[in-house]
Parts: C-alpha cells; structure tokens; sequence
C-alpha cells in the first residue's frame, strides 16, 4: 500500500524549492492583477496566501501528533469550527460598519454552521461510516466545515446586500400587510439562493472538468478508481446537504432580524 502512495506522491507536485519559486511567483501575480486590474484586493490577496502558507506549515507540524487521540481530534475540530464562525460572521458583517457593527451579531454564524454539520457528522457516526479515528474525523469535519463556511458567507452577505438595494420593495411589502420576516425573506431569498451555486456546478461537471482533491488523493493513497469515486460522490452529496442547511438557517436569520436589522427595513 504504501509503494503507490510513494509513487503517486512523487508524480504530484514535488516539494522543492521549485514549488516554493512557483507559488511564489503565481501568488505575486494573483495581487498584482487583483490589485492594478481594479478589482482592489491586491493586499487582500497576498495576505491571504502568506497566512495560508504559515498556517499549512503549522498545521504540517502540529496534525500528525493531533489525530494520534480522539479527544485532541476533537479539539481541534472545534477549533476549526470557531475560526469558521468567527470568519463568517465577519464577511457578513462587513459593507455595514465593519465586523463590529453589532457587537456579538455574528456569533449568530454558529447556527448555519452546526446546522449544516453537525447533522451529518452524526449520521456518519451512527452509520459507522466514520471511524472514532482522529485521522477521519478531522479531515471530513474539515470537509463539511469549509462548505458551510463557504454558503453561510456567501449566503448572508448577498441576502443583506439584497435588502439593503431594495429597501423600497421590502417597505412597500410590509404596507401591503407582511409579516416583517416575510416580506424580508420575499427580497432576499433568491438572492442567497444563489450560494449554492458553485456547489451545484462542482457537482454536476466532477469528473468532467474537475477532479477533486478526495478523489486524487484516495487514488495517490492506492484506493481502486470505484473506491475512490464512491468516496468523492459521498463529499459532494454531503456539501450539498451542508450548504443547503446553511443557506436556510441563515435566511432564516435574516427574515428574523437577528443578523442585519441594521442594515433592512430600519
């Protein structure tokens, strides 16, 4: 088992200081262009790839000794899922005022997120599809994570941007004998819907345009083409019920006014 791993993992992207010059040069031109093409998330840019590159090679050192216990397993799962709260709830908070426009407003992203999740991850459990193993849970909890951070971002800062243009719409709603939370979901509900989207073209054109990383690295570990296919159709199903739940309960949120009351209908 382990000679293709050995093998595959060589064919893929050697880790030489010619991937270090690449990543380097590749990141240099993302800011360059997101800066200078008016897109105006140069900094932005490069930021991000630094802070990826210092959390990898943290992680690198730290998730070998991690997944040795269930128990810092799980730690570190709930680790992931606090900087997914805390960076969601962010992104949705910014356009009004900052992430301090409302104080602990977005704390309110724990809700799509274990929402989407948390489901999920008892199911696999109860089935026993998911092993009580560090070197599972963390990697599919980091899975469905990211997918619910993804929708809920998404998700939320569409449906407020939505509100905010069309305000008029929302009031004239609510003169016509509206609930307040239904008049703003009326407004802001396809909008948000459109979250899924990305999830959506992943899944329909995997295998076709795409090949995602569960299903490369399953193959790279040794795992038959049916395996590893099986593997990959379980992700995508999975993250469609993740962001789907997430893209719900936040709409939710917002037709209730407990995210971005200050930026709809007062």
């Amino acid at each position: 088992m382990s000679a293709p791993v050995a093998a595959g993992g060589a064919q893929l992207l050697p880790v030489t200081p010619a991937l270090g010059a690449a990543c380097a040069l590749l990141l240099a031109a993302a800011a360059l262009v997101a800066g200078r093409g008016g897109l105006g998330h140069g900094r932005a840019v490069l930021r991000a790839g630094l802070r990826a590159a210092v959390q990898l090679a943290l992680v690198a050192l730290v998730i070998a000794w991690v997944v040795r216990s269930l128990w810092t397993s799980a730690l570190f799962v709930l680790l992931m899922f606090a900087v997914a709260v805390r960076t969601a709830g962010r992104r949705i908070g910014e356009g009004r005022g900052g992430a301090t426009a409302a104080r602990w407003e977005w704390a309110w992203a724990a809700v799509p997120v274990a929402a989407g999740v948390l489901p999920v991850l008892l199911l696999l459990a109860a089935t026993g599809l998911l092993p009580a193993k560090g070197i599972t849970v963390v990697p599919v909890a980091g899975i469905l994570i990211g997918g619910a951070l993804t929708a809920t971002s998404l998700a939320g800062r569409r449906a407020l941007d939505e509100l905010r243009l069309r305000h008029g719409e929302v009031e004239a709603a609510l003169a016509l004998g509206f609930e307040e939370r239904d008049a703003r979901l009326e407004i802001c509900r396809t909008a948000a819907a459109t979250s899924l989207v990305p999830a959506l073209d992943q899944t329909r054109t995997v295998g076709l345009v795409t090949l995602p990383g569960a299903f490369v690295g399953m193959l790279l570990g040794g795992a038959t083409p049916v395996q590893a296919g099986a593997v990959q159709l379980f992700v995508l199903v999975a993250l469609l019920a993740v962001e789907a739940v997430a893209v719900t309960a936040v709409l939710e949120l917002v037709g209730r006014g407990l995210v971005g009351a200050s930026g709809g209908t007062r």
